[in-house]
């Protein structure tokens, strides 16, 4: 069970959209106490996280999906969360 209330929180990531916005997303990484890694992310109309809403309309919708040790750090690398990747993963950072 992925549980936001108990798992420690890495980093959150936003497309700095308001949330009122249809495009709007926004993603936190977590490490559960076990050591697993998911994403919480939840968005608007026009983003990734979107659910179906009558006939052919659309809705915000929020999700959860598992992550490898590896995803996670490919996450962080993705959206330029440096600091947060040396913090949890300095095992993987190399120096130039």
């Amino acid at each position: 069970m992925y549980n936001t209330e108990t798992a420690k929180e890495i980093a959150t990531w936003s497309n700095s959209y308001y949330s009122s916005d249809f495009h709007y997303c926004q993603e936190t990484l977590y490490k559960t106490k076990k050591g697993a890694y998911f994403i919480h992310g939840k968005g608007g109309p026009l983003s990734s996280y979107a659910r179906p809403s009558g006939g052919n309309g659309r809705t915000g919708g929020s999700d959860i999906v598992a992550f490898s040790k590896e995803q996670a750090f490919a996450w962080l690398e993705l959206h330029d969360l440096t600091e947060e990747a040396e913090k949890e993963f300095p095992d993987h950072i190399e120096e130039a």
